[in-house]
């Protein structure tokens, strides 16, 4: 049948949409948790951001990549494997202040974004569009939740301390 999409291709499509616009950022926390990395495993762990659903292409990562360097952010290190040239990437001093950056707007965004996607949950439950979810998804939500709660109160406990 033409002109239908499967769920799968609208969830591949919300997903990189989500990841397009900030791929930047991403690659640099990958490369600043990682300290040293090279594009494969950047690769491997922005399929592991995207729940499986999307990674950019090869090519597109590379031109990013090498973007990214030109603009100060990344370092590049050719290491050999036998006859096999690999280039690793870590962050410069500019790198770390871009992250750190935006990392806190990042924060400030989630948060935002948490409280408007609680609100727009129970909009949905009231004009009967609420999503049914198994009870092994219910269960992931669940632990997810918890974790970010603690991440919360951690996050709460150390603003706290600065504040006297």
């Amino acid at each position: 049948m033409s002109g239908v999409v499967s769920t799968g291709d609208v969830e591949r499509k919300i997903i990189k949409g989500l990841f397009t616009v900030p791929l930047k950022n991403i690659i640099l926390v990958i490369v600043g948790l990682k300290g040293e990395t090279h594009g494969y495993e950047i690769l491997k762990e922005m399929e592991k951001f995207t729940v499986g659903i999307w990674k950019p292409s090869h090519s597109n990562l590379y031109t990013l990549l090498n973007k990214m360097v030109e603009e100060g952010l990344l370092e590049p290190r050719e290491e050999y494997k036998g006859k096999v040239r690999r280039v690793k990437y870590r962050l410069t001093d500019k790198g770390w202040e871009y992250l750190r950056t935006s990392n806190d707007l990042a924060l400030r965004s989630l948060y935002t974004a948490i409280s408007y996607h609680e609100r727009l949950k129970k909009k949905l439950d009231e004009v009967g569009r609420e999503r049914k979810i198994d009870r092994e998804t219910l269960k992931e939500y669940l632990e997810l939740l918890k974790q970010i709660r603690n991440l919360l109160d951690e996050e709460i406990k150390a603003i706290e301390a600065r504040l006297g």
